[in-house]
């Protein structure tokens, strides 16, 4: 354990190229594969119709705040099929309604949305292949071959990247862009040349355009910088003639000039991907057009942001839908609905992101992740023994400094933040974590150790294949496993609306003839597009579909945990007496007939009312059907209900000693 950390064996480069290959062919394949079974999730087909609305119009007012750069990769397909995409529904558009321009473009354009939706995440699951060959590459270079290996296999069969790497998204293509960006400018922090310095330059760039998280990378060079003034090790330049600065005033002006370069870089790269235009509306839209959430809405109304928006607006400095995109991002991510074990806020969770790490990340990466902490913190206390743990530390520190500055500094921003709605936001991070793991099998490691790392990964391996497809749904133990996963996390953790096929085929196999299915859904899926013939209850997207009050009746009932756990239910929470009594006078306002001379403002504000009541019926009863056991589970995501004619009146017409009592007989005959 007195070696350095970073002593390095060469295995045979056949026998590396050999794994390294397969590990990644296995990582594409197996992600690839499994969304075969699963249909659009909530994002991609805000992130696809975003995408070929820049490519074919050159209209930027669709989904700006997810990252122009992902959007377009997960389109691109779709554009060289040429897709049909209808402009004719003035309203949608002139609105900047990515989800009803979206569900036309999947289900009603013609287009071969299965088909073109594989090709979509086989593309972008590129970004996932290259996340895994740096993940590899930097790893190697500290721990060597065997090291690197070990790091990728922790990555190959990670469920959550087996998850979301293949979905048309923003999240693995910004994982990668943080990644790369920290070791490109580390890289030439220390020796700036043409190469790293343009390398650096160029994903740093790419970065920019991925997502606006980017903005993280701020206090990561400027900490970077930092910790290379701190060092005594020189700075090389070699772009001309070869100079070696020592001087800590040399190497701050050096940086500050890299940093300005970078920034210019980050600046073109934007524009470059709002085709070096101001205006968000493309060419031949409507005159009429707006986006989703007009300036007045989302503009911040004092402090920093507001200036900054204000100014940046008045000179142009950004393009128009950037600006409005970041603006939107703030906005949103101020205050969004989010559940965490049977509690509920709109601002989140100090511990959410702890919590989901804990109970989302496997067992033999938890392990791994621990004995790589021990095995350091074993190497330093033999170093203190021999009074050199201050040389120790610091140049262990030093080595991987730009791997703890990333994963300090995300998990500071995610740690803070109010948008507390899957582990997907915390995806950054574990690249680090199985960079740093790769120690375990570095030539200075015990025997024993490494052969315990490469077990990990095979162990790994095993709870990948376990859960497959329905990686999204992974949960560990310690949460009970995927089929409790739903009583923790919801959302893009576990439900993103991915199992309308699952629930296709369990309904043709299980459902009775002449039995009435009832759907409450969450996702960006048509259920009718997939061959589901059903009532739809509450919903959180409903793409403008008119919909008719129905009384409910016995069947089955189809709901996603996230509707479940009536995440973004205005009524959610334990039923109470004031929701039952709201949910009583709106039942005898609505029983009488609209009369047929009722004015056009009494029509709105019957809709809205028969919308609360929709919502309160659904909070009630999911009240009742969260203490009672499914009759089936598909995906772990959807849970279907038989309920008899006597369980939906009590459930959801009753009065509230009859709903307590099909709670209480529900829990004796179906609790755990």
């Amino acid at each position: 354990m007195n070696a350095p950390l970073s002593t390095a064996r060469k295995l045979p480069p056949a026998l590396v190229t050999a794994l390294v290959t397969l590990l990644l062919a296995l990582q594409w394949w197996m992600g690839v594969s499994a969304t075969e079974e699963i249909c659009s999730t909530s994002d991609e087909l805000a992130h696809v119709t975003g995408g070929l609305s820049y490519w074919k119009f050159q209209d930027f007012r669709l989904q700006p705040e997810n990252g122009n750069l992902p959007q377009r990769i997960a389109a691109l397909p779709w554009l060289l099929a040429g897709a049909r995409m209808d402009t004719t529904n003035a309203k949608p558009w002139g609105t900047s309604n990515v989800w009803i321009v979206g569900h036309q473009l999947f289900y009603e354009s013609g287009n071969n949305t299965d088909y073109l939706l594989l090709l979509s995440r086989a593309t972008i699951a590129l970004t996932g292949v290259g996340l895994g060959l740096l993940i590899f590459a930097w790893s190697r270079s500290l721990w060597g071959d065997t090291g690197g290996i070990v790091s990728l296999g922790l990555y190959t069969f990670c469920p959550n990247f087996l998850a979301n790497a293949p979905l048309a998204t923003s999240d693995v293509t910004m994982t990668l862009g943080l990644l790369a960006s920290c070791w490109a400018f580390w890289r030439q922090t220390r020796r700036l040349d043409w190469k790293t310095g343009l390398v650096s330059v160029g994903v740093v760039a790419m970065t920019s355009a991925a997502k606006l998280s980017f903005v993280g990378l701020l206090p990561m060079f400027g900490l970077m910088i930092a910790a290379r003034l701190w060092s005594d090790e020189p700075l090389i330049v070699a772009l001309g003639r070869v100079r070696t600065i020592t001087a800590r005033r040399g190497k701050l002006r050096v940086f500050t000039l890299v940093v300005l370069v970078h920034a210019v870089a980050m600046w073109i790269a934007i524009w470059a991907c709002f085709d070096f235009r101001y205006s968000a509306v493309g060419p031949g839209m409507p005159a009429q057009v707006q986006f989703f959430a007009a300036w007045e809405i989302v503009m911040p109304a004092h402090g920093f942001w507001h200036y900054f928006f204000t100014f940046t607006r008045s000179v142009h400095l950004l393009p128009e839908a950037f600006l409005q995109g970041f603006a939107y991002f703030l906005y949103a991510a101020a205050e969004r609905g989010a559940f965490l074990n049977g509690d509920y806020s709109n601002t989140g969770w100090v511990q959410f992101f702890p919590y989901a790490f804990l109970v989302k990340t496997p067992w033999p990466q938890l392990l791994a992740f621990a004995l790589a902490g021990g095995t350091a913190a074993a190497a330093w206390w033999a170093a203190a023994r021999k009074h050199a743990l201050w040389t120790r530390l610091t140049g262990d520190l030093h080595r991987v400094a730009p791997l703890v500055i990333l994963f300090a500094v995300y998990w500071a921003f995610s740690l803070t933040s109010h948008l507390n709605i899957g582990l997907r936001h915390i995806l950054p991070t574990y690249p680090v974590l199985f960079i740093g793991a790769g120690l375990l099998a570095r030539p200075a490691a015990r025997r024993w150790v490494a052969r315990v790392a490469i077990a990990l990964v095979l162990w790994l391996a095993a709870e990948s294949v376990n859960i497959r497809p329905h990686y999204l749904a992974y949960f560990n133990p310690l949460a009970g496993g995927p089929e409790n996963g739903w009583r923790h996390l919801v959302d893009s953790s576990l439900d993103w609306g991915q199992d309308l096929p699952g629930l296709a085929t369990w309904l043709r196999h299980e459902r009775r003839p002449g039995e009435e299915a009832y759907v409450s859904y969450s996702g960006s899926g048509d259920f009718e597009y997939e061959g589901i013939r059903a009532r739809e209850l509450a919903f959180v997207y409903n793409f403008d579909k008119p919909r008719k009050w129905f009384e409910l009746g016995p069947g089955l009932y189809c709901v996603g945990a996230t509707m479940l756990q009536s995440t973004y239910n205005g009524w959610r929470g334990p039923w109470t007496l004031e929701k039952e009594r709201n949910y009583v006078a709106l039942r005898r306002i609505l029983s009488t007939a609209t009369p047929a001379t009722a004015t056009v403002k009494a029509l709105q504000e019957r809709a809205q009312q028969l919308y609360t009541l929709d919502q309160l019926r659904m909070a009630r009863l999911s009240q009742y059907l969260r203490l009672r056991r499914p009759d089936g589970i598909v995906g772990y995501s959807i849970f279907v209900y038989r309920l008899s004619s006597d369980e939906v009146q009590a459930a959801a017409y009753g009065s509230m000693a009859d709903l307590a009592a099909a709670m209480e007989q529900a829990i004796g005959k179906h609790g755990d």
